[in-house]
Order: structure tokens, then sequence, then C-alpha cells
């Protein structure tokens, strides 16, 4: 259960791109949070990223985390973090945060192939506070399978970017595993866990 809780949206608009000083309303249990956000992130140079802005999705299944990627733009993707346009995918260990795969079109790749820069170097900043705004969701939507896509902002951290009903299984390629067991064991699991029990629970049953 909820008592309180404060969470920061980035609002896309419908040509999807990114929109400063946007009101975005988030329905909670039992109180409505208006969150102003007054920012734009910033398309600075990235070593995994192509003109763009890396995104990472999260899947989080009954309110736990089950499988993390990072999505990095190409020269191929138009500078979008979309894998069907040619984008890289970098499944990222649940405890860590660091890479343990990449494929592009479903291949292996170990290099971003704009930058050449080696993803076996990657960890994602602020990891410990991802995971538990990706769990959140569950409780602000009772969607018992959904995709928190996050971006950082190098001042704010993680942001939501949006929650997707259909994430799609693309990324059980990016880390080179299924999802199925992840979610035959959280099935097993009492559902009353508090979000940090909850993460708990995936970083410890969910590292490769």
């Amino acid at each position: 259960m909820i008592n309180s809780f404060s969470i920061s949206v980035v609002r896309k608009s419908l040509f999807g791109s990114l929109v400063s000083g946007s009101c975005v309303a988030i329905y909670l249990k039992f109180f409505c949070v208006i969150s102003c956000i007054e920012l734009m992130i910033l398309k600075s140079k990235n070593r995994y990223s192509f003109e763009g802005v890396p995104d990472i999705r999260v899947v989080v299944y009954r309110g736990f985390p089950a499988m993390a990627m990072l999505r990095c733009s190409t020269k191929e993707s138009d500078g979008k973090a979309n894998l069907h346009q040619g984008a890289v995918g970098v499944g990222i260990d649940l405890k860590t945060g660091r890479a343990i795969n990449a494929v592009q079109h479903d291949e292996p790749v170990t290099i971003h192939p704009d930058t050449k820069f080696d993803f076996s170097e990657l960890q994602i900043p602020r990891w410990d506070e991802l995971l538990p705004l990706a769990a959140s969701c569950y409780d602000i939507t009772d969607m018992g399978y959904l995709g928190v896509d996050i971006v950082l902002d190098k001042d704010l951290g993680p942001l939501i970017l949006e929650l997707n009903a259909r994430p799609g299984l693309a990324i059980q390629i990016a880390n080179g595993i299924g999802e199925v067991p992840r979610f035959d064991l959280i099935d097993k699991q009492p559902m009353d866990l508090s979000v940090q029990e909850r993460v708990k629970f995936s970083v410890e049953n969910f590292s490769t």
C-alpha cells in the first residue's frame, strides 16, 4: 500500500518529441500528484547512442522488475531508440546495472556501430534509484505486466518517459534469456510486498 509517493515524468507529444514545462497528472490509489516538469533532456554526446536519447526499458511483472535493457539509437535508426529500425538493445543485469549482452537486428554486437564504444564497459548510473521507480509503476497502474521506459537526466536522475501495456519480446533477445522462468518464480511470491521488498527479490534472484 502506498501512503506517500512522488514521481517525476517526462511527457511525450503525439509526435514523440519531449515537451518542456508540461504538467502531468498521475492518479494514485489515494490521491493525485501534479508534477510540473521544466526540463529538456539534452542530446549531448553519448558514448552509447547516436544523435538521440537512449532509454532504459524495465519489464515489471506483478510489481517485480523482471528484466531490463538499454536501447541505444544508431545512425541506421535515425537517432531513434527503436530496435526494429536498427537501434541496439543492451541487456542489463538487474543487480549491478551493467551490460551483459547486446544485439542489433537480433544479432550479437560488442561495440556501438557508430561511436565504437565497447558495451562491456557500460554501466547505468543511479541504478539503485531506477529499479524502485520502475517497480512503483505497478502500484500506480495496477497493471500486472508492463514496460516502464526511463530516461536519465544529469541533474534529476531517472525520469519516466512512458508506460507500455504491451512492451514486446525483444528484451529477451537483448538479455539472451526468456522471461517466463522469472514470471513463474514471481508467481510464487506473496503479493503484499513493498516496493523495496520486490526490488530486493528481483535483484537477488534475477542477477546474471
